[in-house]
């Protein structure tokens, strides 16, 4: 049996509390609305709100932004009062 490189200490403990903001696909926004609301509240770049949306539209979700979980609820609230659905996983 081989030993891999360790892991820095701390990094899992990281890992299990980072959580996932996913925005669900609607049929009710615009694609305009939805890139503007990224860039606006998750701080995307236009090409990555574009993707996101994209990706969104065509899967049915995407996950939008990663973080703790009192960041991403505050943007999902923020979303939501945009119209947008929005879960933190």
């Amino acid at each position: 049996m081989t030993k891999g490189k360790p892991s820095p200490r701390g990094s899992r403990r990281n890992e299990e509390h980072e959580k996932s903001l996913f925005l669900v696909n609607d049929d009710l926004n615009t694609f305009e609305h939805v890139i503007n609301s990224l860039v606006d509240v998750c701080g995307h770049d236009e090409l990555q709100a574009e993707q996101c949306a994209f990706l969104t539209h065509h899967k049915g979700g995407c996950v939008i932004k990663m973080g703790d979980a009192v960041t991403l609820e505050r943007m999902s609230l923020r979303l939501r009062e945009l119209n947008l659905d929005t879960i933190v996983l």
